[in-house]
């Protein structure tokens, strides 16, 4: 499966390339919601992880979870996580992400295309990327662009924030 999801991944490309003018545009706002969107997830994780006195596996396993999965599994291989667990955490959050983001960011009255799609790709990756795709062109541009940056900022932030926590 994660064979396949490589590809998928890369032809998110050509709607990123079309809307190159307007994600530039907004460039410096966007590294701004990615870098805290992406703090936010790992440490969101971690106090889940702490208050329910999830085990050093599960909690390293969850920290990766808003990350797609080809990329979180080889995060997972480097801290020493479960990569089983990760699979499982990433699926799961991707699913709620698609099924819960929009209708939050809709109630929110978040309606800016640039913004919903940038949050959804952020935490939502791959699942989250198809469902802002049904929602516009821009949307799943931006996604696309978002997932693929919260797994960079994922895989430089994580080595170095983990050591405080665990």
């Amino acid at each position: 499966m994660t064979y396949l999801l490589g590809p998928a991944t890369v032809a998110l490309a050509v709607p990123i390339y079309k809307n190159r003018e307007l994600i530039s545009k907004y460039l410096i706002a966007a590294c701004v919601g990615l870098l805290i969107g992406t703090f936010t997830t790992i440490t969101s994780a971690i106090v889940i992880a702490k208050c329910f006195y999830f085990s050093k596996m599960f909690l390293l396993s969850l920290t990766i979870k808003s990350v797609t999965v080809p990329v979180a599994t080889e995060i997972g291989k480097i801290i020493k996580a479960n990569v089983s667990l990760i699979a499982a955490f990433v699926i799961i959050t991707g699913m709620i992400g698609a099924m819960f983001g929009p209708k939050l960011l809709s109630m929110f009255k978040i309606h800016h295309p640039f913004a919903r799609g940038l949050s959804i790709g952020t935490i939502a990756h791959g699942i989250g990327t198809a469902e802002a795709v049904k929602e516009g062109d821009i949307q799943g541009a931006v996604a696309g662009a978002a997932m693929g940056i919260a797994a960079l900022l994922v895989s430089l932030i994580l080595p170095f924030l983990l050591p405080y926590f665990i």
